[in-house]
């Protein structure tokens, strides 16, 4: 995923995810450390890196707001129940 850097890049639409993938999975670990995908948490966290599992590209580690440490596994955490939960936002 490639994003601007942009301070106004709101998205202009928002759907529900449908089926599992790498990028929806990603997506829901944001979405769980309370960002709304990976520009946001760039934009907040001015430009810090996203550590990601080598091996599986998952997001590994992420810093909530309240600079707590979210850590997940190399493996799939968003569950089926969770998959229409998970909002996919378009710019």
């Amino acid at each position: 995923m490639s994003f601007t850097t942009d301070n106004n890049s709101t998205p202009k639409s928002m759907s529900r995810a449908k089926g599992w993938t790498a990028e929806i999975e990603n997506l829901f670990r944001f979405q769980q450390a309370g960002y709304r995908d990976e520009l946001e948490y760039i934009q907040v966290k001015q430009g810090s890196l996203v550590d990601r599992w080598p091996e599986s590209g998952f997001v590994k580690k992420l810093q909530r707001r309240d600079n707590t440490f979210y850590y997940y596994s190399r493996k799939r955490e968003c569950e089926e129940r969770d998959i229409n939960k998970v909002k996919v936002y378009a710019y």
